[in-house]
């Protein structure tokens, strides 16, 4: 059996801490052993989570104990984790204990240090907020989890499950794992390339100097543009567009124009029954082939497929 600590610090997200306490705690072997000991740990004996007041069962010492060490997130990931916190994740790390993250807890495990050098994920609304606090993580905004093999981190919610179901394959095999996922009503592995649902190319603050460009292609998108256009429109060279763009993006301006148009696209499946050809020619993509190829290689899944998730079927009463 594995002991799992799950660190429980102010501020925790209720729904990070839950996941693993529910996913591992629930697992059961074939002779019907549990998988894991699950020990709630903090520095304080209750903690804010939102709404709520949770109280914690252990000290920090439990982290030394620990087979696996879990850090959910908290709902300002910019405030600082108490010293001995960050000390116990360094020791636990040492000694060769595994850690894993939930949503935005992978900067907990970053002001610590322990993600320095290494690939990580988080919830794709804090993966710039990550990369800008802590250059030297190399974060994938892309990945549903990360795993490092001592260290895991994994993307906001949902994501979270995926990762402990994960860890339970890894401790225990597939037979194991998949029990865990039907008791969870949930797949064992997720389709979409175990990747983000990304709301693709927004603004952030590494494009500030782009700004008047990138406002520009996102009032003309749908349009049929070319390079020249969008240089023209940005008051500069052909060359130094894309040399800005590459510098502030890591894309040429014309894979910039993609994203956005696929954004678009996802906004419009979203939110109404229009023909997927209809939408590719409302977006900007010269066919509907060309959409379906763009946006398969950008969000993981067919259009089609992408709808079915975020539009489902309308309830029909028996």
């Amino acid at each position: 059996m594995y002991t799992v600590v799950v660190l429980a610090l102010d501020d925790v997200i209720a729904f990070d801490l839950a996941t693993p306490v529910e996913t591992l705690g629930r697992v059961r072997l074939p002779d019907g052993r549990p998988g894991y000991r699950i020990v709630v740990a903090g520095p304080e004996p209750m903690v804010d989570a939102g709404p709520l007041r949770i109280g914690v069962g252990a000290g920090l010492d439990e982290v030394s104990r620990a087979d696996l060490v879990v850090v959910p997130g908290r709902n300002d990931p910019s405030r600082s984790a108490p010293p001995e916190v960050r000390e116990a994740l360094r020791a636990a790390a040492a000694t060769g204990t595994r850690l894993a993250s939930i949503c935005v807890g992978a900067f907990t495990l970053a002001e610590a240090g322990l993600l320095d050098g290494q690939r990580a994920t988080t919830h794709w609304l804090a993966t710039d907020e990550l990369a800008r606090r802590h250059p030297a993580v190399h974060v994938d905004a892309d990945a549903l989890f990360v795993d490092n093999g001592q260290i895991l981190t994994s993307a906001g919610a949902s994501a979270g499950l995926d990762m402990c179901l994960h860890i339970v394959e890894r401790d225990y095999g597939v037979a194991v794992a998949a029990d865990a996922a039907r008791l969870a009503v949930t797949p064992l592995q997720r389709t979409g390339g175990q990747g983000q649902y990304i709301l693709r190319n927004r603004p952030t603050y590494r494009t500030a100097t782009l700004e008047k460009a990138l406002i520009w292609i996102e009032e003309n998108a749908h349009r049929p543009l070319t390079l020249a256009d969008i240089a023209t429109a940005a008051g500069m060279s052909g060359r130094t567009l894309a040399r800005r763009f590459h510098a502030e993006t890591g894309q040429s301006p014309i894979q910039w124009l993609t994203g956005v148009r696929v954004r678009h696209a996802q906004e419009l499946l979203e939110v109404t029954d229009h023909t997927v050809d209809r939408i590719a020619a409302q977006v900007g993509f010269p066919s509907p082939t060309n959409f379906r190829a763009q946006f398969v290689q950008t969000v993981g899944v067919n259009p089609g497929a992408y709808r079915k998730t975020f539009r489902p079927a309308p309830f029909s009463p028996p």
